[in-house]
């Protein structure tokens, strides 16, 4: 397992940009694909993006796809989301995961704590 510390979050107004980091420890990042999830109170953890190994590969979920940007740098052991054109429904708890695929929660490994991301109207 690779431990996550996620970074960048905060309070933008709706229309404004964020780029959350997502810094791995370890020395296996470079072998493992990323992703970033949310969670919004009282609501299920959601996939919103995902990365391969050597970032030639991304995917995303239809709610941000054409605003956010998954992107990593392996010499930095670093995953980054890029978001813009933020939306009040863009607001929740910002989660990066590692060693898995797809967009199921349970299918990755290692989770960071999360960064909080809220969007002012």
């Amino acid at each position: 397992q690779v431990q996550l510390v996620e970074s960048g979050g905060g309070l933008v107004q709706a229309g404004g940009s964020l780029r959350l980091s997502c810094a791995a420890s370890g020395r296996s990042f470079s072998k493992r694909a990323m992703a970033w999830f949310r969670q919004s109170p009282g609501k299920e953890r959601k996939f919103i993006a995902t990365i391969n190994r050597n970032g030639s590969g991304t995917s995303y979920a239809d709610s941000v796809k054409g605003r956010f940007t998954i992107s990593r740098d392996n010499a930095k052991n670093t995953v980054y989301l890029q978001m813009n054109r933020l939306k009040p429904e863009d607001t929740a708890v910002y989660y990066c995961a590692a060693g898995g695929w797809g967009e199921a929660p349970n299918e990755y490994e290692s989770w960071g704590q999360g960064t909080q991301v809220t969007v002012s109207s």
